[in-house]
């Protein structure tokens, strides 16, 4: 009976190794990228989040410089109310591992308006500049992890 255990054993590991090296290893899959076409989509929005980042960095600085807190408030409720609208649009066509990430800064661009506005109707310059320089940094971190568009030169190389 012992024999035949050890015989049976022996069969079993010839079959397991005769299997395991027959089979085909996983192919590894190249991580996600961007297609032209996504690329493409996403650099609409770039022009136009550029602008108003821009504008902000210029436009909402003076009106808090000049404590003149109705146009904050209408400059927050106006211009920058489009971004939002942009952000996501971006955001959905971003990669997976990166569309976390643009939504944080998204949700923390917004919250740190939501915090200038209040700071305008409290009437505290302090506050005010404090959010206005972390929303520049949000806007900033999102523009980051905005795909570069490809050269048609380094396509053809």
């Amino acid at each position: 009976m012992a024999r035949y255990r050890s015989i049976l054993s022996l069969i079993l590991v010839i079959v397991t190794t005769f299997l395991v090296s027959c089979s085909s290893p996983s192919a590894a899959k190249a991580p996600p990228t961007y297609t032209a076409a996504q690329i493409e989509q996403i650099q609409q929005y770039v022009p136009d989040i550029v602008a108003l980042r821009d504008r902000m960095n210029n436009e909402l600085i003076t009106l808090i410089k000049r404590r003149d807190w109705i146009d904050v408030s209408n400059f927050i409720h106006g211009p920058v109310g489009e971004m939002r609208l942009k952000m996501t649009y971006v955001t959905r066509n971003l990669l997976p591992q990166d569309q976390q990430s643009a939504r944080e800064f998204t949700r923390n661009l917004f919250d740190n308006l939501v915090k200038i506005e209040q700071a305008a109707e409290a009437a505290d310059y302090q506050k005010a500049t404090l959010n206005y320089r972390e929303a520049l940094a949000d806007i900033d971190g999102f523009l980051q992890l905005i795909p570069k568009p490809t050269s048609p030169q380094a396509s053809e190389a």
